[in-house]
């Protein structure tokens, strides 16, 4: 099973779920992402190691297990996202001290966070991607003023045909439609609302599964 390396994309807050974040992984050589819901703390700990010029006054625990590591010559060679399970991502840290090789469990977040402290590439299989990842739409480049007008009419149209029978933001993902569905994840995939497309992607997951 082959595996997939991504980057960090970003972190967006949620909108629905309370101190709650949503951090985006991107897909190095393709076009989907990987949106994962994480707390604030690890949300905070990912933010401060992206920001090289931010130093919290104190070590963070994932600085404190860096310096552990780095005085007793551990190295964190790489992150593997290598399963999901009703939603729950699981990952292993690989790490090797004296050249010897230790696969270590870990929650995702965690990972994350001790892989950018240690410049440490995050892999995901492909499965895990056709399951949970979300393409993003690529805008290819017009060639004439026609084109672009033919193509701003039929988006015009497109947008009134989602969003005027679809107005009931109170109403629950488990009754709409399919079709209805994949229409709210593409607004929301526009909108950078990730932690809602990952909700709206796994409703449909279950969907489609059964």
């Amino acid at each position: 099973m082959s595996l997939v390396r991504l980057n960090i994309k970003g972190i967006s807050y949620s909108q629905t779920q309370s101190g709650a974040y949503a951090l985006v992984l991107s897909e190095v050589d393709g076009n989907r992402t990987l949106p994962i819901v994480i707390g604030a703390f690890e949300a905070q700990s990912i933010a401060i190691a992206l920001e090289k010029e931010i130093k919290p006054p104190r070590p963070l625990t994932h600085d404190l297990f860096k310096s552990f590591a780095d005085r007793f010559h551990i190295v964190i060679k790489q992150v593997i996202i290598h399963k999901l399970v009703d939603g729950v991502f699981y990952s292993s840290l690989i790490c090797e001290r004296d050249e010897i090789e230790e696969i270590i469990d870990t929650r995702t977040s965690d990972a994350i966070a001790l892989a950018t402290r240690f410049n440490a590439p995050i892999f995901t299989y492909e499965n895990i991607l056709d399951k949970a990842g979300i393409y993003l739409k690529i805008k290819e480049e017009l060639t004439s003023e026609k084109e672009k007008l033919a193509r701003k009419a039929d988006e015009k149209e497109e947008t009134e045909n989602i969003f005027e029978p679809e107005v009931e933001e109170t109403s629950p993902l488990s009754k709409l439609t399919i079709k209805q569905l994949n229409k709210k994840l593409n607004e929301a995939v526009q909108n950078e609302d990730y932690e809602l497309a990952a909700k709206i992607r796994d409703e449909i997951n279950k969907r489609t599964s059964k």
